[in-house]
Parts: C-alpha cells; structure tokens; sequence
C-alpha cells in the first residue's frame, strides 16, 4: 500500500512543478506589466495632441510624431537640459566612487579605533533628507561662490550620495577574501597594485551596481537643483522640463514627450553595463 502511494506521489509530481510554473510565470507576467505600464502611459501620451489627452484610449486617435521633434528642435529645446544632467549625474557619480573606495577599503580591510561608530554615522546620514539641510547647503553654496553653478550641484549631488557607496561597496570588499591581496603581495606586488589589479577587478560587479544607483539618483535629483540653479541654461532635465508646465495650462504630450528622452540615458546605462551586474568575477577566489 504504501509502495501504491509513493508511485502516485511520484506521479503527481510533474504535474504540481507543471501548475506551479504556471502560476510563477503568470505572476512574472503581472508584475512586469504593472511595473511597465507607467512608461507605456508616458510613451502613449507622448504621442497624442493636446485635445486628445483627456481621451478615455487606450491608443491615441492619431499618433503626432512631430511632439517627440518639438521637444528637441524648438526654441525650448531639452538637448541642454540633457546635456546639463549627463554632466552633473556623471561629475557626482565619479566623485562618489573615487572618494568611495578608499573609504570602503579602509573599513573594509583595516581595524581602527571608532570604527563602528563611523560605520553608524554613515548609516544615520542617509536618514536626512536634503530638503531638512536645504537652507544650510545654500549658505554654505553662498559662502563658497558655487550657488547657482553646475560644480556645486555636483558636489552636492555626490556628498549625498557618500554614504551609499561606502556603506554599499565596504560590503563588496568585504566579500573579497584577503587571501588574494596576499598572494598578489607575495608574488612582488604593493599595496596599491594589489588593490588595483586584483581587489578592483574582482569588486567590479559591486562597483558597478553602485556606479549605476549613484548615477540614477543623481539624475533624479529635483529640489536642490530647482532651489541652488536660476540659470535656464544650467538646469538639469528634471527641473528643464517644467518649461512645458505653464501658469495657465500643461502642456501634457510635451511633458511626456520630454519625459521620454530624460529616462533614455539611464537605460542606456543600464543596458551598457548589465553584464558586469551578473557575471561571476570572483569565481576561483579564495573562499573567507
């Protein structure tokens, strides 16, 4: 009897992995097009005139390609805005990342006195926001001839974002067993060339994934730079793009058609550097 129930256990099997695919890609499907439909909207509505924004259409009436042409040849062209936020997102990402891992190396691989509490710190300071500190950034902005410059923004931009890439990054070094540091000191290397040419290889898969969520919430940042930059011409995209927001209407297939091409760099970021977020470069390593 209980040989009878095994046999019919392990028939049922396959078909219970069969169901419960189902139901796993149904989810995977779901949660996809919930997630995509936001951009779905965004790229529609790009597309539709100004009487047609209102439309209860899935598709619009009729597809007004020159929106997409207007946001970027008309007199209130965004390519500066992109260019100004290619600019700053890439100044406070490289900034962050270059003060970053010495920081997270130091923590990482070195016993000092108060290190904890330094690692507490870093983790407090991602509690305030940068609207509680807005009227101190601006003085001190003010007191160093920066408000109102591109550079302040950047270094703005990469001072809250510190914290993240050393908190982020220590984790990575972390990781990495300290036997291949040694072996590399062995075999004739310095401490700097170990770290360069075996620790930096090996954490280039944390690097990166740090390197892309600095950037991206560089790119995003909005209130400081619509408080600090007056100049039309410094402006990022998020704060250019209210040029299509009028006292008197909002100019909706503009601003979803700007919304589009401000959301094309960090894609393409994403799809350049997608690999290095998967593939295995620590595989061989010394296990900790």
């Amino acid at each position: 009897m209980s040989k009878k129930k095994r046999t019919e256990g392990a028939a049922r099997k396959p078909g219970q992995r069969r169901i419960s695919r189902v139901f796993l890609y149904l989810f995977v499907i779901i949660l996809c097009l919930v997630t995509l439909y936001p951009y779905f909207v965004m790229v529609s509505y790009g597309f539709r005139s100004q009487a047609d924004i209102m439309s209860e259409n899935v598709l619009p009436s009729k597809w007004m390609w020159e929106n997409y042409w207007y946001v970027l040849t008309s007199n209130r062209s965004i390519v500066r805005y992109l260019l100004n936020s290619i600019f700053i997102a890439s100044g406070a990402t490289g900034i962050a990342i270059l003060c970053g891992i010495p920081a997270a190396y130091a923590l990482a691989r070195m016993n000092f006195t108060g290190k904890k509490i330094f690692m507490a710190i870093i983790v407090v300071s991602q509690m305030f926001s940068p609207v509680v500190l807005l009227v101190g950034i601006q003085r001190i902005l003010l007191t160093f001839g920066l408000n109102n410059s591109d550079f302040g923004l950047i270094l703005i931009d990469a001072a809250f974002n510190q914290a993240f890439a050393v908190w982020l990054l220590q984790g990575t070094f972390r990781g990495i067993s300290p036997e291949m540091e040694q072996a590399s000191r062995i075999d004739g290397c310095t401490r700097g060339q170990s770290i360069t040419r075996v620790l930096l290889p090996m954490a280039a898969p944390g690097i990166v994934t740090t390197l892309i969520f600095i950037f991206i919430n560089a790119w995003n940042e909005y209130t400081i730079a619509f408080v600090m930059i007056s100049d039309d011409k410094l402006k990022p995209i998020t704060v250019g793009i209210n040029l299509f927001n009028g006292y008197n209407m909002i100019e909706w297939n503009h601003l979803f058609a700007a919304s589009v091409f401000a959301t094309i760099p960090v894609v393409i970021l994403f799809m350049a550097i997608e690999k290095n977020l998967v593939s295995g470069l620590t595989s061989g390593g010394v296990k900790s």
